[in-house]
């Protein structure tokens, strides 16, 4: 769990205005995000809850758009990523 939450501020920066907003979209997960989290609970070990752990999920799954945007050129398909 450090490891994702050391991951996730170097990614995200670790603002804390950007983890306010993503709690405002409560159920609005896309294919990527429900994906991270059903790693985290198969691989986990039970000890990663994907809720708690959601606005560092957020970074996480975004920062993988960004870069998956920036290495194709095409933006990631409305059907798995909003």
């Amino acid at each position: 769990m450090d490891k994702l939450s050391g991951l996730a501020n170097k990614l995200g920066g670790g603002n804390k205005s950007n983890d306010q907003g993503s709690g405002g979209s409560g159920g609005q997960e896309d294919y990527l995000d429900k994906g991270l989290d059903s790693i985290e609970s198969k691989y986990g070990g039970g000890k990663i809850d994907p809720q708690k752990m959601r606005s560092t999920n957020e970074k996480i799954t975004d920062s993988a758009r960004t870069r998956f945007e920036g290495a194709t050129g095409h933006k990631v398909p409305d059907k798995i990523s909003n």
